[in-house]
């Protein structure tokens, strides 16, 4: 099925799609995160493949390193880890009101943010976006985000424009 939704989901399993920078984060770093936080032991899963957990490779040495680090969880876990590993092969985007969901239930804090944007699709794909809905969905402070933006390598007036822009969210 292409373009599912969340209505006519098939045997299609919500997920993201992460793009990153090797010399920043390694593979494996990020392989360590995934299963640091989740449950991969359970064997069953919510509403079938819709929230199982699946980890896409995108060629063989991702999925070499996916097998090597999912056996030394399995040894710190002390079980079988269920988690799905195949070829990734397409990315769907969630329907545009599962975009920043978290993000949304502040509908003034959206609207000044999206403002700094030339589209939607920025809004949407922009780290900014992602770590303040991460913050509202309640993971991380405020004071972490402000200190963090300065490590994303924007030019020091849209640095000091976001750090502005927080500073005047109102929660």
């Amino acid at each position: 099925m292409s373009n599912p939704t969340y209505r006519n989901m098939g045997d299609h399993t919500e997920s993201i799609e992460i793009d990153f920078d090797a010399d920043i984060i390694t593979y494996e770093e990020l392989l360590n995160i995934f299963w640091k936080n989740h449950n991969p032991l359970r064997d069953t899963f919510y509403k079938d493949r819709q929230y199982m957990s699946l980890l896409l490779f995108h060629n063989d040495d991702q999925k070499k390193q996916a097998q090597r680090v999912k056996s030394e969880w399995e040894q710190l876990l002390n079980g079988e880890i269920q988690t799905e590993m195949v070829a990734h092969s397409a990315f769907y985007l969630a329907e545009d009101y599962h975009q920043k969901y978290y993000l949304k239930r502040y509908p003034k804090a959206v609207e000044k943010v999206i403002n700094i944007f030339e589209s939607h699709h920025d809004f949407v794909n922009s780290t900014i976006a992602a770590r303040l809905n991460g913050f509202v969905a309640g993971h991380g402070k405020l004071v972490s985000l402000k200190e963090e933006i300065a490590l994303w390598g924007l030019n020091p007036e849209d640095s000091k424009t976001l750090v502005e822009l927080i500073n005047n969210l109102k929660w």
